[in-house]
């Protein structure tokens, strides 16, 4: 039987809730059309996964979060960014709110901007019009993507103009210790031959209140440009979570994605790159660990477009307990796209008889002047290795742990920010226990 998936909220609320934020008259159009999809469209159908059941719009939509000093953020959030002196780049959202901001004189001196959305959307109207759900994810898609549209609350939107290289990593914190949905939309802009490395971290405490996690991220690269966007998802058992995280790369672009997806409640993720220019190039690393009964589904795609596009993708998974996880990697070489190359590598380890992983590559070819290629595996762990550790004195759960983070390692250990790469590792070792 499946939930109810009738919505809550109706045009006078929706239009309440524009106003009470003093949105431009465009994105309360545009939150208002969303709202009229989201009551007609159909729920997303991801392979192999029944979410019917899931509840994706039964849900408290508000929450408050209070502007505080540095040395009043919560504990997990200091750990993350660092030292005050070292929070240079850094935006906090606790529960929809910004609550800490931070931006060198020097970096804002090339014109860069780095702002909470609602802030954005005010003071860069054009910017934020320009590039909102137009190209990278779609009002329309489905019901999720207009329901986030008409109620998404705030996020981040950072732009990088032209022939700009940004060596200092921006950061965001976006944390969550109320029942309230999480409504997250960030945009991460950057014009001709310029460069910068994002980095998130999604982090919520409450454990017993069923919740919802929409989550949209847009990454534009523009020609010659390079962007490295790193996230760790951490969200409680509570949320169940819709995550999609777009690119579109232009003539000779870069993105690379690293990803830590460790949510301890149902999700479903799509992570989709369009090389778009020829010579564009992106490379996808992902990692998640699933424990106890929950169940994912993880898309990670890329289309090529242009000619000479490159396009990787590399997802390892740990399974254990009587988790469930869907693993899609789908590379699309398109007509047209002549010298393209696409690669990927799904591997899945298996810690329990109960846990279930399926690995499944998929090349879509189009073209004939093309080069491709696939790998996947599901399986346990090699009792060689633990033989060779536990002959040299280890016990068998520290040869385990050693293991999975060997396992884990590729993505790990790309994480551009030493603080976010540490807390990456906290959780891998919560989570193995």
């Amino acid at each position: 039987m499946s939930v109810d998936t009738s919505l809550r909220f109706d045009k006078d609320y929706v239009t309440g809730f524009s106003n009470s934020r003093q949105e431009p008259a465009w994105l309360q159009e545009l939150r208002l059309q969303a709202l009229e999809l989201a009551q007609e469209l159909p729920m997303p159908k991801p392979d192999k996964t029944k979410i019917d059941k899931w509840n994706f719009t039964d849900f408290k939509h508000e929450a408050a979060g209070t502007p505080v000093a540095f040395n009043e953020l919560p504990e997990d959030v200091k750990a993350l960014v660092g030292s005050e002196a070292e929070a240079k780049n850094v935006l906090v959202i606790h529960n929809g709110t910004p609550v800490y901001s931070a931006l060198e004189q020097a970096v804002k001196d090339q014109g860069v901007i780095y702002t909470d959305l609602l802030t954005a959307a005010k003071e860069h109207e054009d910017l934020v019009k320009k590039f909102f759900m137009k190209s990278a994810v779609a009002v329309d898609e489905n019901r999720l993507t207009a329901l986030h549209a008409a109620l998404f609350v705030n996020g981040a939107f950072l732009y990088v103009p032209k022939n700009v290289e940004l060596s200092a990593p921006i950061q965001a914190v976006y944390y969550q210790d109320d029942e309230a949905a999480i409504f997250n939309h960030v945009i991460v802009a950057v014009e001709d031959n310029s460069s910068v490395t994002y980095v998130e971290n999604y982090l919520s405490t409450n454990e017993s209140t069923d919740s919802v996690a929409n989550i949209v991220s847009e990454v534009f690269a523009g020609s010659g440009s390079k962007v490295v966007y790193g996230a760790v998802d951490n969200l409680a058992k509570g949320m169940t979570t819709y995550v999609n995280r777009r690119g579109r790369a232009e003539k000779d672009a870069r993105i690379e994605w690293a990803l830590g997806q460790f949510n301890d409640g149902n999700t479903v993720s799509d992570n989709t790159t369009h090389l778009i220019g020829d010579g564009s190039f992106t490379d996808t690393k992902t990692v998640t660990i699933g424990r106890g009964d929950q169940k994912q589904n993880f898309v990670a795609q890329i289309f090529n477009h242009g000619k000479h596009s490159e396009g990787y993708i590399l997802t390892h998974g740990v399974m254990k307990d009587s988790a469930s996880s869907i693993f899609n990697g789908i590379t699309k070489i398109e007509h047209g796209a002549t010298k393209s190359h696409g690669e990927q590598t799904e591997r899945v380890l298996m810690l329990s008889e109960k846990a279930r992983g399926d690995a499944n590559p998929i090349l879509l070819i189009d073209e004939d002047d093309v080069t491709a290629g696939h790998a996947a595996s599901v399986g346990r762990i090699d009792p060689l290795q633990m033989f060779y550790l536990m002959s040299r004195g280890i016990s068998k759960a520290e040869a385990e742990r050693l293991i999975i983070h060997g396992f884990l390692a590729p993505v790990v250990s790309q994480m551009p920010l030493e603080s976010v790469k540490n807390r990456l590792v906290e959780v891998i070792e919560r989570k193995v226990r």
